[in-house]
C-alpha cells in the first residue's frame, strides 16, 4: 500500500504546525508544504514587535474562549484537546521555553521571533516535511480517484490524498474553499487603531493612561465596552483597550465605514459622584490657584490641560471662579467625554481579519470539511479571530494540531 500523500497550502504558523503534527504522528506519510513567497513564516517573524507573542497564560478552555469575538463557541471543544498549556509544553519539548509577562502574554525567553521561526523550520525538516517555497497555487480540483490535484503557478502538478488549507487571509484559500462549496464570511479587518481628527488630542502623542473605560457606539445601535490601557498617538488612539474594542466591533465598524462615537472614562476606578467630590475638594483647597496647574485627579499634566480646555477653562482661570455649570461639564468630560472616530489606522504587529470559512461547515474535532472528505482547514482561513495578546496564534496552533493529527491517522 502506498504511503499517504498530504499537501499543506500555506507556510505560516498554522501550516507549519499542522504539517509537523501530521508528520510526527505518521512518519510514513509524504507531506509537502507549499508557500507562495520565498520566505515562510513571515508573519511569525514580525509578530509581537519581533518577539513573537506565542500564546497567552490562560489555561482553562472556558476562560480562553472569552477572548475570541468570533469562533469562541466552536473552539470550546477544540481547546479541551489542545490549549495554551499544550502549546507551552510543545515548544519546551522542541527547545523553546516560554516566559509569561505581567499582562499574561507569553514569549520565548530569548525575546526573539527568530527562535520560534527556527524551531518550526527545524521541527518540520526533522519530521521529514518537504518545504516548497515560491510555490504559488493556481487551482485545486478533486479527481475521480478522490485525490486532489493542485496546479502551481510554475505549471507543476501535485496529487495528494489529503489537503490542508492554512492560507490565512490570502484570497487563494477562500477561492479554493468556495469552489468546493464552502461559504465565506466576507473578511474585514480586526485589531486596528482609531483615527480621531482632533489636533489638540494628537499633540499629546505618547501619553498613556491605565486604566480607562471606553464605550463604543456605532450607528446608535450597538454599544461595546472595554477597560484597559490607552495610548494617545499622532493619528488618534491606540493601546490594548482600543485594539480589543476594534476586534469586538470589527463588523459594526466596517459596516459604518469606521464612523463611530467613542466615550472615554479617564477615571474608571471612581464613581462619577466621587470624581465630583474630588473636584469640589480641590476647588475649596486651592481656591486661588490656577486650575491648569492644580488638578486633584491622577492624570498626566498635559492631558489634564487638554481636558479642561475642552470644557472652556482657560490656562489662567482660578478654582474660585469655577461655576457649577462648568464644574459639571468637567466631571462629564473626565468620566464620559465623547470623541468622533473618523477612520481606522493599522496595528502593524498583527494583521488580523475577521471572516473566513463558515464554522458550521467544519468538524472541530478533526478540522475536516463537512462538505468535502479529506479537506482540512486551520488558522486564520477560518472565521475565527482573537483579541490581541497571543490568542490568534493559539487558535492557529490548536486548529493546526487537530488537523495534522486527523490527517495523519484517519
Amino acid at each position: 500500500m502506498l504511503p499517504l500523500k498530504i499537501v499543506v497550502i500555506g507556510g505560516g504558523a498554522a501550516g507549519f504546525f499542522g504539517a509537523i503534527a501530521c508528520a510526527e504522528i505518521n512518519p510514513h506519510a509524504q507531506i509537502i508544504l507549499l508557500e507562495a513567497s520565498r520566505q515562510p513564516l513571515a508573519k511569525v517573524r514580525i509578530s509581537g514587535g519581533g518577539r513573537c507573542n506565542v500564546t497567552h497564560a490562560c489555561f482553562e478552555p472556558a476562560g480562553l474562549v472569552q477572548n475570541y469575538p468570533r469562533g469562541g463557541k466552536a473552539l470550546r471543544g477544540a481547546f479541551t484537546r489542545f490549549q495554551a498549556k499544550d502549546t507551552v509544553t510543545w515548544f519546551a519539548l522542541h527547545g523553546v521555553p516560554l516566559k509569561t509577562e505581567a499582562d499574561g502574554r507569553m514569549f520565548p525567553i530569548t525575546d526573539s521571533s527568530e527562535t520560534v521561526v527556527n524551531c518550526l523550520m527545524n521541527a518540520a525538516k526533522a519530521a521529514g516535511v518537504e518545504i516548497w517555497t515560491a510555490a504559488a497555487v493556481v487551482s485545486v480540483k478533486r479527481l475521480l480517484s478522490n485525490q486532489f490535484e493542485i496546479i502551481l503557478k510554475s505549471g507543476e502538478i501535485i496529487k495528494c490524498d489529503r489537503l490542508l488549507l492554512a492560507t490565512g487571509s490570502n484570497p487563494v484559500g477562500y477561492k479554493v474553499a468556495q469552489e468546493f462549496g464552502h461559504q465565506i464570511q466576507s473578511p474585514v479587518p480586526s485589531l486596528f487603531t482609531f483615527n480621531i481628527v482632533d489636533q489638540h488630542l494628537r499633540a499629546l502623542a505618547g501619553i498613556s493612561v491605565n486604566p480607562v473605560r471606553l464605550r463604543l457606539s456605532v450607528a446608535e445601535k450597538s454599544q461595546l465596552e472595554q477597560t484597559g490601557p490607552l495610548l494617545i498617538t499622532h493619528w488618534g488612539l491606540s493601546g490594548p483597550a482600543v485594539l480589543k474594542l476594534s476586534a469586538w466591533g470589527a463588523r459594526f465598524l466596517h459596516e459604518s465605514r469606521y464612523q463611530a462615537t467613542l466615550s472615554i472614562n479617564w477615571l474608571p476606578d471612581l464613581q462619577q459622584e466621587q470624581v465630583r467630590q474630588k473636584i469640589l475638594a480641590v476647588k475649596t483647597e486651592w481656591a486661588n490657584k490656577a486650575i491648569a496647574l492644580h488638578r486633584g485627579v491622577d492624570l498626566p499634566h498635559r492631558l489634564w490641560q487638554y481636558l479642561i480646555a475642552r470644557v472652556g477653562i482657560t490656562l489662567e482661570e482660578r478654582w474660585a471662579g469655577l461655576s457649577n455649570k462648568t464644574l459639571n461639564r468637567l466631571v462629564q468630560e473626565l468620566t464620559q467625554g465623547e470623541h468622533l472616530i473618523s477612520g481606522k489606522g493599522v496595528f502593524k504587529e498583527e494583521f488580523v481579519t475577521c471572516g473566513g470559512i463558515n464554522l458550521k461547515e467544519v468538524n472541530f474535532k478533526t478540522m475536516e470539511s463537512k462538505l468535502v472528505p479529506d479537506l482540512y482547514f486551520a488558522g486564520e482561513i477560518l472565521d475565527i479571530d482573537g483579541i490581541t495578546g497571543g490568542f490568534n496564534f493559539q487558535s492557529a496552533w490548536t486548529t493546526a494540531y487537530l488537523a495534522g493529527n486527523a490527517m495523519g491517522t484517519s
